[in-house]
């Protein structure tokens, strides 16, 4: 067992540190306090290959794999969550299905701009009345025409609503007990999009509600095969897990950091914070927890990297991290005492940011109904 990064991965580590600590760090407070969508900081995101990591570079991505975008989520997420998501949704959800299911022509039509940045893509799964329960779909396809009529909504889809949103696939019901998965254009009739929700965390990320109204799309924009949807859109949440995972662990590194920062600077009773041992005590176990999940993490990572079977452990690693990054962020926040409270000290930001790792991509309980199915229990 070789617990050593090769080189590439080191390299994509400092990369994306330097560029989150340069770049992402200075702006981070104020995109979040003006619930702005970060286009300047995607295009430079793009030029450093990052909006395509893991996409084959045939397709114009960065030919990476599953473990060197892990790395890259992780660093970002370390600095900021928002960006973070934009990046993580739009590789996991928005480009990987097509990759994954789409036809030669397809993967021509959207991947070079997908893959490069220029565009994004958001995946629409859940609903207003189908989350957990993503067999639940009420939207419906009718095939007419050779034209498939959609009529339904969907709910906290990110990336949707941007200037450079390119498209959204979405699960559809096309016949009884029959799903599957649609490409709609941006700007498609009876397509509409909200304004942007009004959220917690995340605020600098674009969430919306989206409508189909009569919104018609060509037949081929059918991705895979019919009535396949259910069982692509389980193996699209197992990869991005993975980068959920990533997420948590960043942003519990961060959250860690910001921690030692202020307990070897704040004073109290005439020496530093982190000389008292309750302190010491809560950061030896922050220490331990992070490097517990990333170690899940990237397991996880590698086991896909290797083309094994990785869905009970993708789900364990974002069941774990997710519990972890909400103790660590609790924890980071008591250390940093009232100031923690005040929004303009980071902890406060990555505290919001926090608790949509444990509902995002699959409840904690539904990872654990993930995991006890793996196990032979259901």
């Amino acid at each position: 067992m070789n617990f050593e990064l090769a080189d590439e991965h080191e390299l994509t580590r400092r990369t994306v540190r330097e560029f989150a600590e340069e770049r992402v760090a200075p702006v981070a407070e104020e995109l979040d306090r003006e619930h702005r969508f970060p286009y300047e900081l995607v295009e430079e995101l793009a030029g450093l290959g990052l909006m395509g990591l893991p996409i084959p570079e045939e397709w114009g991505g960065a030919g990476g794999d599953t473990l060197s975008y892990a790395i890259a989520i992780e660093e970002l997420a370390r600095i900021d969550s928002s960006v973070c998501i934009t990046v993580a949704a739009h590789t996991s959800l928005g480009t990987m299905p097509i990759l994954l299911f789409g036809t030669d022509e397809q993967k021509q039509t959207w991947l070079p701009d997908l893959a490069s940045g220029r565009k994004l893509a958001a995946f629409g799964l859940t609903e207003p009345g189908a989350g957990s329960d993503a067999g639940a779909t009420q939207t419906r396809a009718e095939l007419r025409d050779s034209e498939w009529v959609i009529d339904g909504s969907k709910i906290f889809i990110t990336n949707a609503g941007t200037d450079i949103t390119a498209c959204v696939t979405i699960t559809a019901l096309t016949g009884d007990g029959e799903v599957s998965n649609i490409i709609v254009p941006n700007g498609t009739a009876g397509y509409v999009i909200s304004e942007p929700m009004e959220k917690m965390g995340w605020r600098a990320s674009d969430t919306r509600e989206l409508s189909f109204q009569g919104c018609a799309v060509p037949e081929g924009n059918l991705l895979g095969e019919r009535g396949q949807g259910f069982h692509q859109f389980l193996e699209i949440l197992d990869g991005g897990r993975i980068s959920i995972a990533a997420m948590a662990v960043g942003l519990a590194q961060g959250a860690f950091d910001l921690a030692v920062a202020y307990a070897k600077e704040r004073e109290q009773f005439g020496r530093p914070i982190a000389e008292f041992q309750a302190v010491q005590f809560k950061l030896a176990d922050m220490a331990v927890e992070i490097d517990a999940g990333r170690l899940l993490t990237y397991k996880a990572a590698w086991l896909k990297d290797q083309g094994r079977p990785f869905a009970q452990e993708a789900a364990v690693a974002k069941l774990y991290t997710g519990e972890v990054s909400n103790r660590i962020v609790n924890h980071a926040l008591q250390i940093h005492g009232g100031y923690g409270y005040m929004d303009e000290f980071a902890i406060s930001r990555l505290y919001r940011d926090q608790k949509i790792l444990e509902i995002g991509e699959g409840t904690n309980e539904v990872q654990r109904m993930v995991i006890a199915k793996h196990l032979g229990l259901t």
